[in-house]
């Protein structure tokens, strides 16, 4: 039996000035509970991460069908979670295909990935499009946490213009759309990712005060913190010091790469600015930002693009200096960034697991070759264990198999169903093969 000092509501909140910290799950929130129920205390959570531009999918596909013995080469970094590892081969997103529209494979691409729905051709405000996975998924596991679902991204976004081929840029800057006419807006930021967390919806004021303090958002929260440590269990103290430390560590690294961009808070009224200049601090602080927001309940859906298709990026950082979009065309080195968010997931415990082990994160992208701009065979790794799905896994389908066929079983395990969506035309069957 657990034993603690208090009993707590699962919501939970510390509230200063313009902040409201959500607490993470505590055995104080399900106190004397049997590891069934324990289980049934923790919410499904899914993530999606879209890579632009295409893949080598040779280096990409591993070789062979059921028990996954190895990683390929591009999958290589998530070697320490191969037995939550299932790569799907064989799914398509042919929604993405011209069909007399023309060129625009990058709009497509990146548009369709997650609605299985063709787009309308148009540089104008009629877009039309999802309604996308992601929204499925937060109209209900949104019911119950304070962000229904949160959308980032790597670059800024645009939502007017004409991006491609006569493709309104809306569709190259979301993967993410609530209704078939409403994108969602990606943010780029962290600071303002971070105020969505744990701001109180101040005011701009009540935000210009804080950053004229030069204070923590947790110094907003010094004393309601110390009395509720002074209440908890040892193990209960010891979540929520790891997880306070986790939020000042992130708006640490927030505030020096405000200072190294030039960027000062105290001079704008409505939200302070500022993103690392580094690539891979930028996207590890999104990354970390999303296991924050899935550890304290605040949201149990993302979306999360590491670049838009056809950027022009580089990546000196990383060792790579040419233009991304070139080089996606010829070689795809291993995408590593996904790694740390993992292990950040994993170590978190919760109920009777981890963070992973109750999220499913799908990776991929909405092209295949990038020589070819082809839609057909994407490249796709799905991670996590929520719902009872099993990793270690490789599923090959008969190419031309919908994508949507796997979003909507995503969505049965998560516990957010859809009876029809998209071209889907039956759902996915996560389940071990027999002697597998």
């Amino acid at each position: 039996m657990i034993i603690t000092k208090l009993a707590l509501p699962r919501r939970t909140f510390l509230r200063g000035m313009g902040v409201t910290l959500a607490l993470p799950l505590l055995d104080a929130m399900v106190p004397a509970l049997t590891p069934v129920a324990r289980a049934a205390t923790s919410p499904r959570r899914l993530g999606f991460v879209y890579i632009p531009n295409g893949a080598s999918m040779s280096h990409w596909q591993p070789k062979g069908d059921g028990a996954l013995s190895a990683l390929s080469p591009s999958l290589a970094p998530l070697e320490p979670f191969k037995n939550q590892v299932i790569v799907p081969i064989g799914l398509s997103q042919k929604q993405a295909e011209s069909f007399g529209d023309g060129n625009g494979e990058h709009s497509r691409a990146g548009t369709v990935w997650l609605s299985g729905v063709h787009p309308k051709h148009t540089e104008g405000a009629d877009v039309r499009n999802g309604p996308t996975a992601d929204q499925l998924a937060a109209r209900e596991l949104g019911k119950d946490t304070a962000l229904r679902s949160l959308e980032m991204a790597m670059e800024q976004t645009f939502l007017i213009g004409n991006c491609d081929n006569g493709y309104s840029c809306v569709y190259t800057n979301s993967i993410s759309w609530r209704t078939a006419t409403d994108p969602n807006p990606m943010e780029t930021n962290p600071r303002i990712v971070f105020q969505r967390l744990f701001g109180d919806g101040g005011s701009a004021a009540e935000r210009l005060a804080q950053a004229r303090e030069d204070r923590s958002l947790l110094d907003w929260v010094t004393s309601d913190l110390a009395r509720l440590q002074q209440s908890l269990g040892a193990s209960d103290r010891h979540v929520v010091t790891d997880y306070v430390d986790s939020v000042r560590e992130i708006e640490r690294r927030i505030q020096i790469a405000e200072r190294q961009t030039g960027e000062s808070p105290l001079v704008l009224p409505d939200r302070p600015v500022g993103a690392p200049e580094s690539y891979e601090e930028h996207a590890k602080l999104m990354f970390d930002l999303t296991a924050l927001a899935f550890q304290a309940d605040i949201t149990r859906v993302f979306t999360f693009t590491l670049g838009k298709e056809q950027t022009n990026r580089s990546y000196p950082e990383l060792g790579v200096s040419d233009a991304h979009h070139a080089i996606s065309h010829h070689q795809h080195d291993p995408v590593k960034l996904e790694k740390a968010h993992l292990e950040k997931l994993r170590a978190t415990r919760e109920g009777d697991g981890t963070l992973l082990d109750h999220s499913l994160i799908l990776h991929g992208g909405g092209i295949s070759d990038a020589d070819q701009h082809s839609h057909i065979d994407l490249p796709l790794v799905l991670i996590g264990g929520a719902g009872g799905v099993k990793g270690g896994r490789i599923l090959r389908h008969p190419q031309d198999t919908p994508m949507n066929n796997l979003l909507v079983a995503l969505l049965d395990r998560v516990g957010a169903p859809a009876e029809k969506f998209g071209d889907a035309t039956s759902t996915l069957k996560l389940e071990p093969l027999s002697g597998v």
